[in-house]
């Protein structure tokens, strides 16, 4: 007999409707943040306000309303039909998306320019509410606030470099310094320099000599925020072939930027490989944008530059979360909604998290408290493909972890990440996995993903991925043997293939496995 298929004329929209917003965090309702900067408007719509905010829709226009201020002291005519334009579109698209609570920030050009007010009125006209326009000190607080809700314990300076200025901040953990702002936007200082590079260096030179932020800035970290250092950074990734395309917390040795920056103002990136994907808008700064950064490192002699995806909008959306919110951990918070939106048994997964906790203990493995997260995070995330053919489970979900929008964690923890999901699915050899993840972690975070790998495979097979068993499986260590116990009503669970897995992991401890 044929089976019947369901017909998607009259009947599609009941099919429709009910699998509506599946693809969406039960009960989300939508927040957005409008950004009328120097440089872009930008439109940014997240699936709702949480400790790891996911974008659903992010658009920009390059609209350079900066360009000019610093001379002629007014927004250009131009320019502002192209910010008004982009509004009216941004205004049409939150209607259509439904999204009720949206945030409208303005930044340096519209607080300086003396037609910035007149510009503002038509910003309310068209969208239906007032921009909040953010002095230079706030827009460094909400610029810190995004790298705080980001980066792991962040210590060092925040520095956002935008199209009309650049805004410096001290970041100790959750504590911040006072903000200061400098007139060194990319369209300011090139405005400033007459197009000159060498000019450029000087007006940056001298007004970083002014910033008291950097005096504690040696040995620390330099957060970098803003489009033109992230094009500058993308360009970095191409010319030493990094091997993973993620720019948040993507980490660069500050004497190899310094380097790469003196090559950027003497105009040699012409040939990098991602030189095409920068507008053209953009790619007129990114030079003015070496120069700035090329005097921070000179003057502040950090430990690293360490680039933030986040900035003032997600800065803006953590300061709204109540406190208990804010104390989450964003990296199991992501990897918890990701769970519940691909996984098939989110309970399981818990069950598995602790089961490893139990597992890992027992055995006496030597984690850092960074690496019992990580492996947290790992088994929450162990299902993900499980829609996928069985084939392609592993590459599809070391694709997805390795791209994820995951914050609170760095490359290497990311590629941790990416492994244990890949050897889980397609064995420990790891022979069809390529060289990328491998080139981003260490020796030691490559065995860690390894050993979680086995652990996850080990879980599989004796639970099936189903709840309410692995709480009732103990372990225990009796010198260098590892024994997994089966209670009564479970020794149905015991398996030639269960034996083996085990095995399998206790080797990779140095340890014989025995279930008993």
């Amino acid at each position: 007999m044929t089976p019947r298929i369901p017909s998607q004329t009259a009947s599609s929209g009941n099919v429709l409707d009910k699998f509506q917003n599946q693809g969406l965090i039960a009960g989300s309702d939508p927040v957005a943040v409008i950004d009328i900067g120097s440089n872009s408007v930008r439109l940014v719509m997240y699936e709702h306000l949480s400790r790891s905010p996911v974008p659903m829709y992010n658009e920009k226009v390059l609209c350079g309303l900066g360009k000019g201020v610093a001379v002629t002291g007014q927004l250009d005519e131009g320019a502002v039909s192209c910010a008004l334009r982009a509004l009216e579109r941004f205004s049409f698209l939150l209607k259509q998306a439904g999204v009720e609570q949206f945030f409208i920030l303005a930044t340096a050009a519209a607080r300086e320019a003396s037609n910035g007010a007149a510009f503002l009125k038509q910003v309310k006209k068209i969208c239906g509410q007032e921009a909040e326009v953010l002095s230079g000190e706030e827009e460094a607080r909400h610029s810190a606030l995004g790298v705080v809700s980001a980066m792991m314990a962040p210590n060092g300076v925040a520095g956002d470099l935008g199209g009309g200025s650049l805004e410096l901040i001290r970041v100790m953990g959750d504590e911040l310094g006072k903000g200061a702002t400098y007139p060194l936007g990319g369209l300011r200082l090139s405005d400033m320099a007459k197009g000159s590079i060498k000019q450029a260096q000087k007006i940056a030179r001298a007004e970083l000599e002014k910033a008291t932020e950097l005096n504690a800035l040696e040995g620390q970290n330099f957060y970098a925020i803003g489009g033109t250092w992230r094009a500058l950074a993308r360009l970095h990734m191409s010319s030493i072939g990094y091997p993973l395309a993620v720019m948040h917390h993507y980490e660069i040795d500050p004497d190899e930027m310094l380097e790469f920056c003196e090559l950027t103002m003497r105009g040699d990136i012409e040939d990098a490989g991602w030189i095409g994907s920068i507008s053209k808008a953009r790619r007129a700064l990114i030079p003015f944008g070496a120069a700035v950064l090329a005097e921070v490192i000179k003057r502040g002699k950090p430990r690293k530059i360490i680039m933030s995806a986040l900035g003032v909008r997600e800065g803006h959306l953590y300061g709204l979360l109540p406190d208990d919110v804010k104390q989450q951990d964003p990296l199991l918070s992501a990897c918890e909604e990701l769970c519940v939106l691909r996984a098939r048994s989110p309970e399981y997964a818990h069950e598995l998290a602790d089961w490893l906790d139990l597992l890992f203990a027992r055995l006496e493995v030597d984690e850092s408290a960074y690496e019992k997260r990580l492996r947290r995070a790992s088994c929450l995330l162990a299902d993900i493909g499980w829609r996928a053919h069985p084939d392609y489970r592993g590459t599809q979900s070391l694709n997805i972890i390795a791209h994820g929008t995951f914050i609170g964690i760095d490359h290497p923890g990311r590629a941790y990440l990416a492994m244990a999901n890949y050897f889980r699915h397609e064995g420990l050899s790891g022979q069809s996995m390529g060289l990328s993840m491998r080139d981003v972690a260490n020796v030691h975070m490559r065995s860690l993903a390894r050993l979680t790998g086995a652990a996850l495979r080990l879980a599989h097979v004796a639970a099936g991925d189903l709840p309410s068993i692995l709480p009732h499986l103990d372990i225990a260590r009796e010198g260098d043997v590892a024994i997994l116990k089966l209670p009564e009503h479970l020794k149905v669970l015991q398996s030639e293939k269960l034996s083996r897995r085990f095995t399998q992991f206790t080797r990779l401890l140095g340890l014989e496995g025995r279930v008993e």
